[in-house]
């Protein structure tokens, strides 16, 4: 850069990138060129001019984009992903052309036309981790324009991203086209209302002042989720649907529709200095009758006492023959020691990123955790699940080291892990995945479940070791158990439903759920082999071959060199012959 021609100052930056162009290519070159080529001259240009944007440069599938005015460049992005959406309502899914886009607002350098620095940098992040017509926005861009714009939006946490030296507080706008349940044919309708009593636990809003205190409130929610979801009579929705009304305004019937549940359970935290407020109200989400109030005070060494007489108060109203002791969780506590569970609550998000950097960090602060509480089971099992992750995505520096880590930390949670269910079905997962003999593993699972029959985790952790374990049956069954208890995160659900489908030889059906769950993870390599391998095994080679071509453009690794966790030799047998035919081999 020449130094007459930089300058620095503060813009809104808008990228938007075609979701799966290379896969939408590989089907239809031309035809995808001329599409994209119309939908900029009619659509996607006259809005961004029309909101006073300046393209600063395209590339084959994307763009980048200056606005003067942050309202300009969010209200230009939602604008284009609800015409998006409208247009592509008339066109076949597999050729839609959909875009993710990511807004923010911050310090750009100009060199001529061009534009660098850290607020591209972290426009284009943002564009990565929107949702397929969705538009993801940085902390800053909500803070800007709040009170300004008609729009709703989901909290997605912190996220750490690529090249960005600090944490990233992300959010999603909620427009037409990323209001769409993907998944399952139990979730595209309203559900109904369970047989017995259900409640959902909504986010609590942070009311300290500081936004750093964010991960301390959710920890809290998802600690009364936990304690009610121990009560065996009571359907309690997974914390990752109740977590996609956050830092929203919400109708609390509309949440019960949609969350298909009687009850729902708000309120706040106030943490200041040593002590800490906790205020909730239950709601009939029928009749939108308040059926309860409370506020309790502590300090912060007893905060999990605070988190029991939530429960209990809220559960004694459900049903008032309750026995509080089924709740009560004084002789099983995680752990006693809040600098551990601290740091615990600060690795959780970071493992839930699936980024290695990511993982890499929360095994730092799990390590430090430990090393305070050596007999804290959630974190000598969420330990292992990233050195899991580490193995599976191959992100090791030594595989067998982490092989060898990721079981011996699962045994040690299991041995202090009493009656702790998602402890339990954590190690279940990472010893079924490497240990030879998987029906250990599917013991401790069912154990699990039977101490929480309301965990949506447990039952997509027991249909992902059916699978293993090679019945594809019952692994549909647990895999759409957890999609009710879980409606809004259908995506893992939908791809483990797919492979059941695919061992039980049922290729049509598969491929139909294994698409769907593409829209959601389109980068996700499993899924283009499962898919190549069903198309391969219909005689449809060459959208099996299509397959392949899209699967090189994620990874080198087609055709894996193991897959010793599907224990069935003809599991094994039917995955690699239709994959080694869809190759050429």
């Amino acid at each position: 850069m020449s130094n007459d021609r930089v300058r620095r100052r503060l813009a809104a930056v808008l990228a938007a990138d075609v979701v799966g162009y290379s896969r939408l290519m590989g089907r239809d070159e031309e035809g995808t060129l001329a599409r994209l080529k119309a939908l900029r001259s009619t659509l996607v240009d006259p809005k961004i001019v029309e909101r006073g944007g300046r393209i600063v440069k395209t590339t084959g599938d994307g763009m980048l984009v200056e606005f003067p005015s942050i309202v300009d460049a969010l209200c230009c992005a939602v604008e284009v992903q609800r015409a998006m959406a409208e247009q592509n309502a008339e066109v076949p899914q597999e050729s839609r052309i959909e875009f993710r886009v990511g807004v923010n607002l911050g310090d750009i350098i100009t060199d001529g036309e061009d534009i660098h620095g850290d607020g591209v940098n972290i426009a284009a992040r943002l564009e990565s981790l929107a949702e397929p017509g969705g538009v993801c926005v940085s902390q800053t861009v909500v803070n800007h324009v709040r009170g300004k714009v008609p729009f709703d939006v989901r909290d997605g946490g912190e996220q750490v991203l690529k090249n960005i030296a600090r944490p990233v507080h992300v959010f999603h706008i909620i427009t037409a086209a990323s209001r769409r349940d993907i998944g399952s044919e139990a979730t595209t309708s309203t559900p109904a209302l369970p047989d017995k009593p259900s409640i959902a636990v909504l986010p609590f809003q942070n009311m300290s002042g500081d936004p750093e205190q964010d991960y301390f409130a959710d920890g809290m929610v998802e600690e009364i989720i936990t304690a009610l979801s121990r009560i065996k009579w009571l359907f309690v929705i997974a914390r990752n649907s109740s977590f996609t009304y956050k830092g929203r305004t919400v109708d609390v019937k509309q949440v019960g529709r949609e969350l298909g549940v009687r009850y729902v359970l708000e309120g706040s935290i106030r943490k200041a200095g040593n002590r800490v407020r906790i205020t909730g109200q239950l709601i009939d989400a029928i009749s939108g009758a308040h059926l309860w109030a409370e506020h309790f005070d502590g300090l912060l060494e007893d905060v999990f006492d605070l988190q029991d007489q939530v429960a209990i108060s809220v559960s004694g109203v459900i049903e008032p023959t309750l026995q509080a002791a089924e709740i009560r969780r004084s002789e099983n506590r995680p752990t006693n020691d809040l600098a551990a569970y601290d740091l615990y609550l600060r690795s959780v998000a970071l493992t839930f990123a699936w980024e290695r950097t990511s993982v890499i960090r929360a095994v730092d602060l799990l390590e430090q955790a430990i090393k305070r509480d050596p007999g804290y089971g959630p974190a000598l099992a969420l330990e292992a699940m990233c050195y899991q992750n580490l193995h599976i995505n191959g992100w090791s520096e030594n595989q067998e080291a982490d092989r060898q880590l990721s079981i011996d930390f699962a045994r040690r949670a299991v041995r202090v892990a009493g009656d702790d269910p998602i402890v339990l079905s954590t190690a279940a997962h990472a010893l079924g995945y490497f240990e030879e003999n998987i029906h250990p593993a599917i013991a401790l699972i069912d154990r699990a479940l039977e101490l929480n029959p309301s965990s949506a985790t447990s039952w997509y952790r027991s249909g992902t070791l059916r699978l293993w374990a090679g019945q594809p049956e019952l692994a549909i069954q647990h895999f759409e158990a957890s999609l009710r208890l879980n409606p809004r995160r259908g995506g893992p659900g939908l791809f483990g439903i797919g492979l059941g489908h695919f061992f039980a030889r049922r290729f049509d059906r598969a491929v139909e759920l294994l698409l769907q769950s593409l829209q959601v993870n389109p980068n996700w390599g499993p899924t283009y082999r499962f898919l190549a391998s069903c198309y391969a095994h219909m005689g449809r080679l060459d959208e099996a071959r299509k397959m392949i071509e899209c699967l090189r453009t994620i990874t080198p690794i087609v055709v894996p060199s193991v897959a010793s966790h599907w224990r069935r030799a003809e599991d094994r047998a039917l995955y690699f012959d239709g994959l080694r035919l869809a190759v050429g081999e």
